[in-house]
């Protein structure tokens, strides 16, 4: 038995096994998914959590620029996101229709920075 590729009975202790897959769909009673981790055709890995109605609420993903997560709401559209990259990290968040309103980024000089914009994208203060 090749345990790199199948896994053993629950349970039985024969060593470390490893499932190998390109998507894993983690299903309620109902057959639906509320869970899904795959990678996507370019590459990038992605946990994406489902609510009941089957709209995305939360997808975690390491692109080729780095991790991001982002949080949405009841219709699926993002409205809070964390990422981070070599350029620094940031936090941006979302108006109810999506408009990014405030965006706090810390550059990989250390430097903070703290944007709050109207919903056309105009900047209303920012600092530094």
């Amino acid at each position: 038995m090749d345990t790199d590729t199948t896994a053993g009975a629950q349970g039985a202790n024969n060593g470390p096994k490893v499932i190998r897959a390109n998507q894993f769909i983690l299903e309620d009673d109902q057959g639906k998914a509320r869970a899904v981790l795959d990678v996507a055709k370019d590459g990038v890995p992605g946990l994406y959590l489902y609510d009941d109605n089957a709209t995305p609420r939360a997808m975690l993903g390491v692109t080729n620029h780095g991790p991001v997560l982002a949080l949405c709401d009841q219709t699926g559209k993002t409205l809070a996101s964390l990422a981070v990259s070599s350029d620094g990290s940031s936090l941006r968040l979302a108006d109810d229709k999506g408009k990014l309103r405030l965006r706090v980024d810390v550059g990989k000089d250390g430097v903070p920075g703290l944007t709050l914009l109207y919903a056309n994208g105009v900047k209303i203060w920012s600092k530094p």
